[in-house]
């Protein structure tokens, strides 16, 4: 890459290093692509205090990444609960919890809802304030990467060959001029790349509207009755909201959710709503470090693309943040993008591979965006029809909180216990897949089936001596080989020919826990969806390989 920042060549640009484009930026590294990285923000200046949660299929990539362990030891203490509690107020009567391992444990614990994830690495409770700095250390540190803090994209055009890009120094003004293969826009909600690529958000504007104060309260933990919890939740007829644990100590994000006779924001009172959730009176002491008032929605780019320029995260759909499923999906997307992207960039993959990014995740994201809406709905539902009488003392008063307490947990188990959501969804409508007729299995919140079907995630099994499969895949694509008499040397032959990456994998036992694979040969793709399986070759040979890159 060239020295002056003036003039800068690179094969991918990318605007905005928040956790979707450093993610992208790495998995195109890994494979050799030339990355720079504009970022409006100081370097290390801390997030907004947004995402709190990590999804399994999110820990997955960070592992292939090589940055899974730093995740995973940092955010709450090693033994802080990573449960999620309900109850009265913060301080009051629990109604029901929903017991998730604490990080120390997460890796052995196999009781409760949250336990036996399909895959090596089971999700991960953790602040964006902690989770982007590691990501970003990471990033700086790869070969390939450079990324330039305090620079804003502010326009740019393209060409059959190239994008070039102008930005705009937020210290001294000075505009830039950067030249690349692809741009694509990481920029969030208010994404300029979105609107210069005449993409426009369309769906639900308003599904709620919260108001969110980042607190510093060392005294709170002392006043639980109960054992303390990753996300608290209090749920009384007077105000309802939750406040999750940030350091396990001392600071606090807490969530109070606007009744529908409420649509100002300044004619709430914070402190008054926020003492209610947290229930404690007016001499309880804390310091308010953050504020932020914002609306729930579910929103979808009608394009997720123009030519050359790309987009992902928060700039291609804006959802209710439950269980963290924008920042995750934005995580996915780039995961799709990238190997692509490099694809192209080398060679081996066709100039259409780059259409199966929309293909595949336009619709796999509207569709997680109606489950983050519908379950938004749901529990504000939920909300609204508290019993007057769930904090009496009495009998009446217990069997309300029974009640409640059974219905909170039968809601909210399937969002925070979501196997189906991370590994149930496949692609149905993909130009790079072999579909063979057979049907989906159903995809869910809660529950996920795995399956060999083309298309779907490639099932997590454990080989010989514990090894999980998706460590011994190839950073291409892989052929699983189940009965080592087939023969694929004209697939091996044929694809080192056309520079596509491939690795065979025999596969001489695995586990029982999945009996999914009923094919000898499985193709898995580099983001570990399943392409084709067979029990031999196809005799045109070439045409998988075509139909897979794109050729």
């Amino acid at each position: 890459m060239m020295s002056d920042p003036n003039s800068i060549e690179t094969d991918v640009l990318i605007a905005g290093a928040g956790p979707v484009g450093l993610v992208l930026a790495m998995v195109l590294a890994k494979r050799g692509v030339r990355v720079a990285m504009l970022e409006p923000r100081r370097r290390l200046e801390p997030p907004s205090v947004k995402c709190n949660h990590v999804s399994a299929r999110s820990m997955e990539i960070f592992r292939r990444l090589g940055v899974a362990n730093l995740v995973r030891n940092a955010g709450l203490p090693e033994d802080y609960p990573h449960d999620i509690s309900y109850r009265t107020t913060a301080t009051g009567v629990e109604l029901t919890r929903i017991p998730i391992p604490c990080r120390r444990d997460r890796y052995t614990d196999k009781s409760g809802p949250d336990a036996n994830w399909p895959t090596s690495e089971p999700p991960h409770r953790i602040n964006q304030i902690y989770l982007e700095p590691i990501l970003f250390e990471y990033a700086e540190g790869q070969q390939n990467i450079r990324i330039l803090n305090r620079e804003a994209l502010i326009s740019f055009s393209q060409d059959e060959n190239s994008v070039s890009i102008i930005s705009k120094n937020e210290d001294t003004g000075k505009e830039s001029t950067y030249n690349a293969r692809y741009l694509v826009g990481c920029d969030g909600g208010k994404s300029i790349v979105r609107k210069m690529i005449g993409s426009r958000l369309e769906g639900d504007a308003v599904v709620q509207r919260v108001q969110s104060t980042l607190i510093r309260a060392p005294g709170l933990l002392s006043l639980f009755k109960q054992a303390p919890a990753w996300a608290t939740f209090s749920l009384n007829p007077r105000r309802c909201g939750n406040t999750y644990a940030i350091d396990g100590k001392e600071m606090w994000l807490v969530h109070n959710y606007l009744r529908d006779g409420e649509p100002d924001f300044d004619a709430v009172d914070r402190d008054a709503c926020l003492r209610e959730i947290l229930g404690v009176d007016e001499k309880f002491q804390y310091e308010m470090l953050s504020k932020e008032d914002w609306f729930g929605r579910r929103l979808l780019a009608n394009k997720f693309r123009d030519r050359r320029v790309f987009i992902c995260g928060d700039a291609a759909h804006l959802w209710v943040p439950y269980a963290g499923y924008g920042m995750n999906a934005g995580i996915a997307d780039a995961e799709n993008l990238g190997w692509t992207l490099a694809a192209r960039i080398q060679g081996w993959g066709g100039e259409a591979i780059l259409d199966a990014y929309e293909a595949e995740r336009r619709p796999i994201t509207e569709q997680v965006s109606y489950f983050a809406m519908n379950h938004a709905q749901a529990m504000s539902q939920q909300r609204t029809s508290v019993p007057p009488g769930i904090e009496e003392q009495s009998d009446e008063g217990a069997e309300l909180r029974s009640k409640l307490g059974t219905a909170a947990y039968e809601l909210n188990v399937q969002q925070y216990c979501c196997a189906g959501l991370n590994f149930g969804y496949f692609y149905d409508q993909s130009p790079l897949v072999v579909y063979d007729g057979e049907a989906f299995p159903p995809y869910t919140m809660g529950s996920y089936e795995a399956s060999s079907v083309p298309g779907c995630r490639t099932p997590y099994v454990e080989l010989e001596g514990g090894t999980p499969l998706y460590d011994v895949l190839g950073i291409g694509y892989t052929m699983l080989r189940f009965d080592a008499n087939v023969d694929v040397t004209d697939f091996e032959a044929l694809a080192r020919e056309r520079g596509m990456p491939l690795m065979i994998v025999d596969i001489h036992s695995h586990d029982s826990r999945c009996n999914a694979y009923s094919h000898k040969l499985v193709l898995s793709r580099p983001d570990q969806h399943i392409a084709w399986r067979g029990d031999k070759l196809p005799e045109n040979v070439a045409g998988l390989i075509d139909k897979i890159c794109a050729a």
